[in-house]
């Protein structure tokens, strides 16, 4: 599992064309401000992990959150982060079970739609900790 977290100060996307051929046709357009912005990315071996990866997502999630004190965060499959990949059924799963979590916690959740190239703009913090990245 990897996962490139940023705090940022805006947040905008834009659907523009599937990379999925097997999810449904979707135009969305969102933004959010003040949000933890997650490019996540499952990897192969993730599959095997359960409940503890889940657990660890969430709790990076939060921390950085909390470094911010926001309670916004964006949601964003970013599967250029490892050479390996779990299956797309899989990943999507992970991403929805780790929204429902989020928002069990009183988080207000964006997930960007599984399965398509967006375009989008993002306004990074320039603290140090606006940037992290984790492996897990």
């Amino acid at each position: 599992m990897k996962l490139l977290l940023f705090y940022a100060h805006t947040w905008w996307y834009k659907t523009a064309s599937k990379s999925l051929p097997s999810v449904a046709d979707c135009e969305r357009e969102e933004s959010i401000e003040n949000t933890v912005v997650v490019f996540f990315h499952a990897e192969k071996d993730d599959e095997e992990k359960g409940k503890p990866l889940l657990d660890k997502i969430v709790k990076n999630i939060k921390w950085i959150a909390g470094k911010f004190s926001t309670k916004n965060v964006v949601i964003h499959s970013f599967n250029h982060l490892s050479a390996s990949k779990a299956s797309p059924e899989f990943s999507q799963q992970l991403i929805e079970s780790t929204a429902a979590r989020l928002r069990e916690g009183g988080y207000t959740v964006l997930c960007t739609p599984f399965g398509y190239f967006n375009e989008f703009r993002i306004h990074v913090g320039g603290e140090s900790l606006a940037k992290v990245f984790k492996e897990l």
